[in-house]
């Protein structure tokens, strides 16, 4: 029978590893929109209903040590499993907002990279769930680093880069169901 290995390390050890984290753990950033409340609902404006453009999205300061933001918006209720919606990454780590309506460009002004969503194209694309009221999560986080990848990436991409890189992180719900 395999014995579980439990290996401890005092929260010194674990703040110099991961210089964002306090205490050990990594900071939370509170994430908002100016367009729907946490849990609310994402108007049609949003959608595929809509004009289907990117909502308006606001967050904390990162921590000192970041180096760059990153963004993915996915829908884990989708019938098809998690349904990428939005991949967005190096984001200058001073960000604290994104205006609604970003372009579907490859590269940003600021040097961002957009990766690809599930529906096979770079940038935002807003909910369009099928039936039923789906989730939209909208994830924000702070890197100690600035990825190396180019644009157009997918979401499993991004998220191994990250991994061990992310010093703080947060995230808005919001619901939607088809008009």
């Amino acid at each position: 029978m395999a014995v579980p290995i439990v290996l401890f390390c005092s929260c010194e050890e674990s703040a110099k590893a991961n210089p964002g984290a306090v205490g050990g753990k990594k900071m939370e950033l509170n994430v908002t929109s100016s367009a729907f409340a946490e849990g609310g609902l994402i108007p049609p404006k949003y959608t595929c209903d809509g004009a289907d453009i990117s909502p308006p999205l606001q967050w904390d300061s990162a921590p000192e040590a970041a180096r760059s933001i990153a963004l993915i918006s996915d829908d884990p209720d989708a019938p098809v499993g998690t349904w990428v919606h939005w991949v967005l990454f190096n984001l200058p780590p001073d960000t604290k907002e994104l205006a609604e309506n970003i372009p579907p460009d490859e590269t940003l002004p600021n040097g961002a990279r957009q990766g690809t969503s599930d529906f096979g194209r770079i940038g935002y694309g807003g909910p369009c769930p099928p039936g039923g009221t789906h989730r939209y999560f909208f994830k924000i986080y702070a890197l100690d680093t600035v990825i190396d990848l180019p644009a157009g990436v997918r979401k499993a991409q991004l998220v191994k880069a990250m991994e061990g890189h992310i010093i703080a992180q947060g995230q808005l719900i919001g619901k939607y169901k088809r008009q």
